[in-house]
């Protein structure tokens, strides 16, 4: 059986109930969801660099896709260049703000990471992409090793809530979140939903995928009690009475990272696809007040420009 909560063939959250489709169908009946413009330039960002062994670099591409470079290996996370996060070319949410950088801009990614299988998070065309690029080895939760197949990934490491694996000399552990799966109306939770602890170098980054405010922050704490760098997600929160279980506020997020003790966290996962009802600059400005009403300084949780890379010395 595995360590996540599992049961009739569906993972459930360990502190939280099920996602219900019903929720989702009244919210869809009354949402009010506030404006966002239709495209928003970017700035230009110069190509990312590979940078020394004991140096980490991180690059964001926007939404949940970052380049990650700690300890000599290149990972690359959840990664999406579609127009669209969706199953489909011609509906879905689109895009706001182009990738920041061209994939063909990249550094060889040695290790591709997929947090779940929701649209935004693992996007087929754009894992063909890499694929064909790159062919890097591959880790993710259980039951998510079938869909990456479909886009040509072969023996992805599917992994359990806490089990680690190397991946090209950098050990990769698989760790709870609070959220949930589906790609269809008829396998939601057939597949397990987490983050990642990275070690390699003798550095640690966390990437937490999508999660809603829960112990799991703590609990990482505990078991990787020195994390350099967090990446964290800060958008897709309102109606707060419906996504409050899988996805947190930019309050919850700084609540969160004090619960990790990183010394920096980068917002991600805000500002590219609208999804839920907040405007697209409202993540970024409750940021910068929960920040200050807890006395963290805007370089300890900051944002990253889309295209932009923070190296970290």
């Amino acid at each position: 059986m595995p360590t996540a909560p599992f049961d009739n063939g569906r993972f459930r959250n360990a502190r939280a109930p099920p996602h219900r489709a019903k929720g989702a169908l009244g919210w869809m009946l009354t949402r009010r969801p506030a404006h966002w413009p239709a495209h928003i330039e970017n700035a230009i960002y110069p190509p990312p660099a590979r940078v020394p062994s004991d140096r980490i670099a991180v690059t964001f591409i926007g939404h949940a896709t970052f380049l990650l470079q700690l300890g000599g290996v290149t990972f690359l996370t959840d990664p999406i260049w579609s127009e669209r996060a969706s199953p489909v070319p011609f509906a879905g949410p689109r895009r706001v703000r182009a990738p920041g950088q061209p994939l063909a801009a990249l550094p060889r990614v040695d290790v591709l990471l997929v947090s779940h299988n929701h649209y935004d998070h693992m996007d087929l065309p754009t894992l063909r992409a890499v694929r064909a690029r790159w062919s890097p080895a591959a880790v993710t939760g259980l039951g998510n090793a079938r869909h990456l197949a479909k886009a040509g990934i072969a023996g992805a490491r599917e992994l359990d809530w806490w089990q680690s694996v190397n991946a090209t000399g950098a050990t990769v552990t698989y760790v709870p979140a609070q959220h949930f799966s589906a790609r269809t109306l008829l396998d939601r939770n057939r597949a397990l939903w987490g983050g990642f602890v990275i070690e390699a170098g003798g550095r640690t980054v966390y990437f937490a995928g999508d999660s809603g405010y829960c112990p799991h922050f703590s609990e990482i704490r505990a078991r990787f009690p020195r994390i350099d760098l967090a990446l964290l997600p800060i958008g897709a929160y309102e109606p707060r009475w419906f996504m409050k279980i899988h996805h947190m506020n930019p309050e919850e997020a700084v609540t969160a990272h004090l619960d990790l003790g990183a010394p920096l966290s980068v917002a991600m996962h805000h500002g590219t696809f609208q999804l839920t009802d907040e405007a697209i600059d409202a993540p970024a400005t409750a940021l910068a007040a929960a920040r200050q009403a807890h006395g963290i300084a805007p370089a300890q949780f900051r944002t990253l420009d889309v295209g932009e890379t923070l190296v970290v010395a």
